[in-house]
């Protein structure tokens, strides 16, 4: 039995499904990913990473995070410190992703790996070092507090160990399973802080590495970002596990989907037109 196939049932899900399905189909023939998809979905990733940073507190000018990008300095500030993680984080997460158009997808590290290789990525200057990629033992997370107390220690490292058992053996719709990882990530928390930015990160690549955004330029955390209320209450809901709250946060996630094909699409208009569009995120 698949336990997150189920899932798929759920109601709404599967309407929602196939409007992100629709969505990431018709993005895929854009012109762009002809010959320039390394553009779009590298200036995608510099979106999507300033999107994710702001919902944990850290807007900045997506100028200032395109220029972190290609090797400027970090200004100093917290809201910086969040934005360059993020950055990092997502150019990690390129790097995983198969190329477009690739006839195999490389096998993805280890769950357990993979999340503290992002956590490393992302809370760098956040937290103390040797927090980094470590779990929580038995502090609390010091992040997204308003989602309830969150396990810890041999329960923490149980419950992780089965999430990534489910991801490796669930067939289920790719935005089935990342949905799940994102919201179990956002429940569980596992490290001190940071762990916003480590959720969208792996639900960017589950995206892609499972075959829904082939493009890997969806920037989904836009339209979280611009209304982060929401998304927060929705992954709250996720967290008590009763059904249509689950639903319901499949369905923001699809409609994340939807809002992020669109941001994309605005990119690869701006790529063959020689010029960048104005961030989705202000």
């Amino acid at each position: 039995m698949d336990p997150l196939a189920a899932l798929a049932d759920l109601p709404g899900v599967a309407d929602a499904l196939a409007r992100a399905r629709t969505a990431c189909e018709e993005l895929r023939w854009h012109e762009a990913y002809r010959r320039r998809w390394r553009e779009v979905r590298a200036e995608a990733g510099i979106r999507s990473a300033r999107a994710s940073a702001a919902l944990d507190g850290g807007r900045v000018p997506v100028e200032a995070v395109r220029s972190i990008a290609v090797g400027g300095p970090v200004p100093a500030g917290l809201p910086f410190v969040l934005a360059s993680g993020a950055l990092r984080a997502s150019a990690l997460v390129e790097s995983l992703m198969p190329d477009l158009g690739a006839r195999q997808t490389p096998a993805l590290p280890p769950f357990g790996q993979l999340l503290a290789r992002l956590h490393t990525s992302a809370a760098a200057g956040l937290v103390p070092p040797a927090d980094l990629g470590r779990l929580r033992a038995s502090e609390p997370p010091q992040d997204l507090t308003g989602l309830g107390d969150a396990a810890a220690g041999e329960e923490l490292a149980a419950r992780l160990a089965l999430l990534g058992s489910l991801v490796d053996a669930s067939r289920a719709p790719a935005l089935v399973v990342a949905a799940v990882v994102h919201g179990e990530l956002l429940t569980l928390r596992p490290f001190v802080a940071g762990n916003g930015v480590v959720a969208r990160a792996v639900f960017r690549l589950l995206l892609t590495s499972r075959g829904l955004d082939p493009t890997g330029s969806v920037i989904c955390s836009a339209g979280w970002a611009a209304a982060p209320n929401p998304y927060l209450g929705t992954a709250a809901g996720f967290a008590t596990g009763a059904g249509e709250a689950v639903a319901r946060w499949i369905v923001l996630c699809a409609d994340g989907v939807v809002s992020g094909a669109d941001a994309a699409r605005a990119v690869a208009d701006a790529v063959l037109g020689g010029s960048l569009a104005p961030s989705a995120v202000e």
